[in-house]
């Protein structure tokens, strides 16, 4: 069945194929992203199901705009795909305390701002389904990623929690995490890259930039299968809540699990029962 579906940070990556894949399956597509022009250009120019519009995810003001021009159009909105994001990278002392809020702000706070401007529509309709791109760093920390793990571990807790909100209106959730797929995460236009600020980091700063810069383009994941993989969840009657994509992704997720109920177990050998005994005082 053809839905409605708001696609943020179209113009390049992976949201870019999910518009495609949308278009090629007969959806009505609203592709936005701060410049609106390159994001036409890049899903293939003016198409009768697609509406292109401007939407700086880090202002509610261009998020209520978008809303209201997808029900203009198409008088619906079926589906949100949180998809923009940005990534600084770097060590935690030689990330700027700026540059940490920045992050926050685009991965964290910007998705919030569209949902918060989709939801009145979601909820009005009794129907709609909300998909936010985490990562698989929102569920394991990793070197280098400080500022971007603590932005999608962010959205983690809070796509967790609204499911429990929205759920009863009719509305379902689901968070996406993916391992390294070739979405243009790690091109220049969407990392910033750190400069060796501190002795102790330099040597391993300069390394881990040129490193990552050479994975660029040679990922594994194909970000094309990604979109089709998210349109078919789209599709479902009953949703999956998360979604771990791809092989390293899930090996990383099992790892994680064990990890986590062997620190459980240690805690409950450790203290397991730390309640109050008055007896004791």
């Amino acid at each position: 069945m053809s839905k409605v579906i708001l696609v943020t940070g179209a113009g390049r990556g992976l949201g870019t194929d999910i518009v495609r894949e949308a278009l090629a399956a007969g959806h009505q597509v609203v592709a936005t992203g701060r410049r609106p022009e390159e994001v036409e250009k890049s899903v293939g120019g003016p198409q009768d199901n697609l509406l292109v519009t401007k939407l700086d995810v880090t202002s509610l003001e261009d998020a209520e705009a978008a809303a209201q021009a997808a029900v203009d159009r198409f008088g619906r909105i079926d589906v949100l795909v949180n998809n923009a994001g940005n990534f600084f990278a770097g060590y935690f002392e030689e990330i700027t305390p700026a540059q940490m809020r920045r992050q926050i702000e685009t991965n964290l706070f910007g998705p919030m701002n569209v949902t918060r401007a989709v939801l009145p529509v979601l909820r009005k309709q009794r129907a709609g389904h909300i998909i936010t791109l985490s990562s698989s760093a929102g569920l394991i920390g990793q070197e280098f990623c400080v500022a971007y793990a603590a932005s999608k571990f962010g959205v983690e807790g809070w796509m967790e929690s609204l499911r429990y909100d929205i759920e009863p209106y009719g509305i379902h959730t689901t968070v996406v995490e993916p391992g390294f797929f070739r979405t243009e995460l790690l091109v220049d236009a969407s990392t910033t890259w750190p400069e060796p600020t501190i002795d102790d980091y330099a040597e391993r700063t300069t390394a881990t930039v040129a490193a990552w810069k050479n994975m660029n383009g040679r990922q594994t994941g194909d970000p094309a299968k990604l979109a089709r993989a998210l349109l078919a969840i789209a599709d479902q009657d009953k949703p999956l809540l998360r979604f771990v994509a791809g092989a390293d992704a899930i090996e990383g997720v099992e790892a994680k699990a064990k990890e986590l109920l062997a620190q459980a177990q240690a805690s409950r050998e450790l203290g397991g029962n730390l309640a109050y005994d008055d007896t004791t005082a």
